[in-house]
């Protein structure tokens, strides 16, 4: 094994995941994100995009708001990063706890994994 940072590779078709994971990852020690065409020693690869399991359909925004929820995200962070109002998330965060029968942000996010809408 050679020393030296492990090289990952990141091939991902959404652009904004790809960014996300990429800063994410900039921050690991001993990791270093491979340039376009550099061999890699690993590499994070989307093979499908997922389709969510659900009895009730999530929008797509409803799906941006529970992967914020799922970190740990404040309304006020969640509004940032979406750039919508706090008033906006505080719909969406009830949307949710209605489609997904949660009486909190813990469980929505739960039941929101049980039934494959979020990934870990």
């Amino acid at each position: 094994m050679t020393e030296g940072p492990i090289v990952i590779a990141i091939e991902i078709g959404e652009p904004a995941l790809a960014d996300r994971l990429a800063a994410l990852l900039a921050e690991v020690v001993g990791l270093r994100l491979a340039a376009p065409g550099e061999p890699a020693d690993a590499a994070l690869v989307a093979v499908r995009e997922r389709t969510p399991d659900l009895e009730v359909a999530l929008t797509p925004r409803e799906l941006d708001v529970l992967a914020l929820l799922a970190e740990g995200a404040s309304n006020k962070a969640i509004a940032r990063t979406l750039a919508i109002s706090v008033h906006t998330v505080k719909f969406h965060i009830a949307s949710l706890f209605d489609k997904l029968d949660a009486e909190g942000r813990t469980e929505a996010v739960a039941q929101a994994a049980r039934l494959g809408a979020i990934t870990f």
